[in-house]
């Protein structure tokens, strides 16, 4: 066993040596390279060579021709080219493939630290492959451990360091200054300590799917998974709690999070507890998947999120015949917060009727509106909520693709969509267009929502954070895995459901 511990350790040492001979590839996303695409937008190829690329596998290599076949837009074959393998290319800094317990370690892109949420949706379209091919299965187990170990360290965390065990060094924050946080936090370990609820949804997400894509569950048994998974449990639980007690006293918070900043989407109300709820089954968070601040700490994606996965938690534990008792629990916690968001993360709008609010307080409060980054409103379909049929989210989706009644939608010149306080005004996310599209049943506007982000890469044949409605060479972020592996599932489905579309 150490032998292959350490052949496994050298293996992962080897390969970020191989990587760091190799151009930055946040430089080298902002250049575009030969060979381009024969269409109008003449997408460039911005995959590196293969020695360059951090993890290699014929699976994938593979399914690119397949699906290439099957798309006779030459921008878009280059396109899905690129985006597709973007995070296996781009993203594995560290992986022990170790057989019995393998890690791994994904950056989210130009930002060199792994994001809870967005490492489990880097993943995800790579899930299909991972029953046929065991070293992509490794790479995805390992990140469950790696997920595993994240949690059980700091519940509290929404983007982690690099292990000391990978040799890597942990990246510079420069906003995680001026802070205070309770509980503490290791910046060595912790890259950023902003809690965000759709954390624990995601890690359940990405375990839940790789134990139905491959039948392993031997990961369960292992003291680091069991244990981040009871701990998660438990602080859903007192996250339900009110603010105020039945004698209107204060109860203990929880986590609190204040930074002596210009900005309030960086900081939290409440001197960092939060702005004040009742109890209404929904669990609280400090902050969107945007990093951005909540105004009222019920975020409902984030709810309904974590009721779906804590359902799909549920039943694999109960399938395995494993954690009796944390599978109940999951599917108590479940029911609550489904209640929570059906009975108060709506309201009644006067010109679209009944429809989910963004944010909530039990108290009648909310705030409507919806933001680019997933859990979002829009994206209730499909992270499993409702069915995209469902009334309340039909006249939502009508009211957040509405530049009039949504306050972060935007339209211009070159594309229109959701945008974020994160980025500002006038700044469409190709997210948001990829996730309308992956949530439309009409082929023309799922069409659209092709052609738009396809227009609007810069000339760079990636997908960027946001983009300038007007001026799409205005962007944030060259390189950006997660939107890349979103996109690409989006092309999946348009050519599963509207074969020939592109």
């Amino acid at each position: 066993m150490k032998l292959v511990v350490g052949l496994s350790l050298l293996l992962s040492r080897v390969l970020v040596n191989a990587v760091a001979n190799c151009p930055s590839y946040t430089d080298y996303s902002s250049t575009p390279h030969e060979p381009y695409s024969t269409g109008r937008y003449r997408i460039p190829s911005m995959r590196p060579p293969p020695e360059c690329r951090t993890f290699n596998t014929p699976t994938i290599e593979q399914a690119i021709i397949d699906i290439n076949s099957l798309i006779s837009d030459p921008d878009w074959r280059q396109l899905f080219s690129n985006v597709f393998p973007n995070t296996l290319d781009t993203t594995v800094a560290w992986h022990n493939s170790n057989s019995s317990e393998p890690y791994t370690f994904l950056v989210t892109g130009d930002i060199t630290a792994q994001w809870i949420r967005d490492s489990t949706n880097q993943m995800l379209p790579y899930i299909p492959y991972i029953s046929a091919d065991d070293d992509l299965a490794k790479l995805v187990l390992g990140l469950v451990n790696m997920q595993a170990e994240e949690l059980l360290g700091y519940p509290y965390g929404n983007a982690f360091q690099p292990p000391p065990r990978s040799g890597l060094t942990p990246a510079e924050n420069g906003i995680a200054v001026d802070l205070s946080v309770d509980p503490p936090f290791d910046n060595s370990t912790v890259f950023e300590a902003k809690f965000e609820l759709d954390s624990f949804a995601s890690f359940f997400q990405i375990s839940t799917a790789y134990w139905r894509a491959t039948g392993d569950y031997q990961f369960m048994y292992s003291k680091s998974w069991s244990n981040a998974m009871a701990t998660v449990l438990t602080t859903i639980r007192r996250l339900q709690e009110p603010t105020y007690n039945s004698k209107h006293q204060l109860n203990r918070h929880l986590v609190q999070y204040t930074r002596l900043t210009d900005s309030p989407t960086e900081t939290q109300f409440g001197n960092g507890i939060g702005n004040p709820v009742r109890y209404t089954g929904m669990a609280k968070t400090l902050f969107r998947p945007s990093d951005d601040a909540t105004i009222f700490p019920f975020l409902i994606p984030a709810n309904a999120y974590l009721s779906v996965e804590l359902s799909n938690l549920s039943y694999m534990l109960t399938s395995i015949g494993v954690y009796s008792e944390q599978a109940d629990f999951a599917k108590k916690l479940a029911a609550e917060i489904r209640q929570g968001v059906l009975q108060h993360g709506t309201t009644v709008h006067p010109k679209y009727g009944r429809v989910f609010a963004y944010e909530t307080d039990g108290y009648g409060s909310t705030l409507v509106m919806d933001d680019a980054n997933g859990p979002a409103l829009l994206s209730l379909p499909y992270l499993g909520f409702v069915s995209t049929s469902d009334s309340t989210y039909q006249n939502t989706r009508r009211m957040i693709l509405s530049p009039d009644d949504n306050p972060w939608y935007f339209t211009g010149m070159y594309i229109h969509g959701i945008g974020s306080p994160h980025t500002g005004f006038l700044k469409v996310w190709p997210m948001a267009v990829a996730m309308r599209g992956l949530t439309s049943t009409n082929k023309t506007e799922v069409m659209e929502c092709l052609d738009q982000l396809k227009a609007t890469t810069s000339g760079l044949g990636l997908m960027h954070e946001s983009v300038n409605v007007n001026k799409p060479a205005e962007y944030t972020r060259s390189w950006f895995a997660w939107c890349n592996s979103l996109v690409s599932q989006l092309v999946f489905d348009a050519l599963n459901r509207f074969p020939g579309i592109i």
